[in-house]
């Protein structure tokens, strides 16, 4: 992360970059943070969808129950 900084401070006065455009510099700084824990765990998509089918299961059997 450090030298990502480095990299960002040195850019304007060296007469080449590291990196050939912004967004290869973005990628490599939200890899390094990612890398680093910045953004918290990621997200099972499996999980979520279990989570999301179960709820819609829970709501039907309740509806269901309602109407008999």
């Amino acid at each position: 992360m450090l030298q990502l900084e480095a990299y960002a401070e040195r850019a304007g006065a060296a007469l080449a970059c590291a990196y050939s455009n912004s967004a290869e510099f973005d990628a490599a700084l939200i890899a390094k943070r990612r890398a680093a824990g910045v953004y918290g765990p990621r997200r099972d998509r499996r999980q979520m969808l279990l989570a999301t089918a179960a709820s819609v299961a829970a709501g039907l059997a309740v509806v269901a129950f309602l109407i008999v």
